[in-house]
């Protein structure tokens, strides 16, 4: 069994962190920090965990030399702070939700599995993809293979609220989120850092721009990527690159036909869908925010590091409706 802390364990993808936990087959969840909700136990926030576990919410971190794995569920930057605080232990495996070591700083290996899982299988260190990052770069990880991002490409991708958080704010509110949508950030979103530098080494650095254009959705939970690429050399052959590039991806799936959020929501699968028109593509991709986009990838990242099949714990179906 592996034994597991978690820091920072009161918001959306801690709770749904805690939920796979709980019910994989491997983990031995110990202790969940929460300084705000300290001494509570874990229903008291995440109710949907009724009947799921009795462990109460810790105020301190418990000595990290008896656990073998941690997950930091802290907001950027925390996880810096974390560090100067507390020192780890040679053998404690890491797993960092934040967006603080995505560049692979002080041993981390970025932690998306259809692109490096060779590294994660050998990392003491991984830093867990974004959300968006995830969702853009499974869309165009081929393209960059076969060397077609050198024009622009543009980028639209649609989050639900719970990619905001958990904490209220103007625009998470249901009364404006509902039936509404909106821009923000636009050319300027933290992730296409991340994105970028992905995708320049997947294509030895030649990268033309991303501009992504995120928007929120009048729905709780998936992200919708719709990502065009123009190159002369796109045709229909493409598509059997895409299908190629993941034939062995365990939760990565391209589909012949029109994709749509419902196919995703509750599974850690990406899904992906091609159209090719006189030298562009119009790429869509799929995911759950908080599964595929989040914990759903770390527990995947986890099942890696420790030599598990990559599923463990993460046979997720979709609602059919």
């Amino acid at each position: 069994m592996i034994r597991i802390g978690i820091y920072g364990g009161a918001g959306y993808t801690a709770g749904e962190l805690i939920r796979l936990l709980v019910n994989h087959p491997e983990a031995d969840l110990r202790w969940v920090c929460s300084q705000s909700q300290a001494g509570k136990r874990l229903t008291d926030i995440h109710e949907g965990l009724v009947g799921d576990t009795d462990l109460c919410f810790t105020s301190e971190v418990e000595n990290l030399d008896d656990i073998d794995l941690l997950f930091l569920c802290q907001g950027h930057g925390q996880s810096t702070q974390f560090w100067e605080e507390h020192e780890r232990p040679a053998s404690l495996r890491v797993i960092d939700l934040a967006q603080d070591f995505r560049d692979e700083q002080n041993g981390y290996v970025y932690g998306l599995p259809e692109w490096q899982s060779c590294r994660i299988r050998q990392a003491q260190l991984v830093a867990n993809p974004g959300c968006f990052a995830t969702a853009i770069q499974l869309a165009l990880l081929p393209a960059a293979l076969s060397g077609l991002l050198t024009q622009p490409v543009c980028t639209i991708a649609i989050t639900g609220s719970t990619g905001a958080g958990q904490k209220p704010s103007t625009t998470t509110h249901f009364s404006w989120r509902n039936n509404n949508i909106s821009v923000y950030k636009p050319f300027t979103h933290q992730h296409l850092q991340e994105i970028r530098r992905t995708l320049a080494a997947v294509q030895n650095d030649v990268l033309a721009d991303i501009d992504f254009i995120p928007q929120r959705g009048d729905f709780a939970r998936g992200i919708f990527c719709s990502c065009i690429v123009r190159h002369p050399m796109i045709d229909e052959r493409i598509v059997e690159t895409y299908k190629q590039y993941y034939a062995h991806a365990t939760f990565t799936h391209v589909s012949d036909q029109p994709i749509d959020l419902k196919q995703v929501v509750n599974t850690n699968k990406c899904l992906v869908h091609i159209d090719v028109s006189q030298g562009r593509m119009l790429v869509t991709s799929v995911i759950d925010n908080l599964l595929k986009g989040a914990v759903g990838q770390a527990v995947q990242n986890m099942n890696l590091m420790f030599q598990l099949p990559e599923d463990t714990g993460l046979h997720l179906k979709a609602s059919a409706f």
